[in-house]
């Protein structure tokens, strides 16, 4: 606050001093107001990118998934295939 506002608003006694704190409070009030926005706005921006990154896990887990069951199906083959050249062996 510039010091030429103060000296200007203190003059003029205690309605000076009740003009000088409604124009403090404004101004934390704005400074305030712009904190708020600028949370509000990275908030925004980490919820996006957990929304990515929840996605991209979900997508992983399902390719995990699907290789756990390809190589069982695999795992079962070659047993299968295992036992049937013992079979034809004996």
């Amino acid at each position: 606050m510039p010091a030429e506002l103060f000296q200007y608003l203190t003059q003029f006694g205690v309605a000076g001093l009740m003009g000088l704190l409604w124009v403090w409070e404004r101004f934390m009030s704005r400074k305030r107001e712009a904190q708020l926005n600028e949370t509000h706005r990275h908030l925004t921006d980490q919820q996006q990118e957990l929304r990515v990154l929840v996605k991209l896990v979900r997508q992983n887990t399902r390719a995990m998934v699907r290789f756990d069951q390809t190589q069982t199906q695999l795992k079962e083959l070659l047993e299968k295939m295992h036992h049937e050249i013992d079979r034809r062996a004996v």
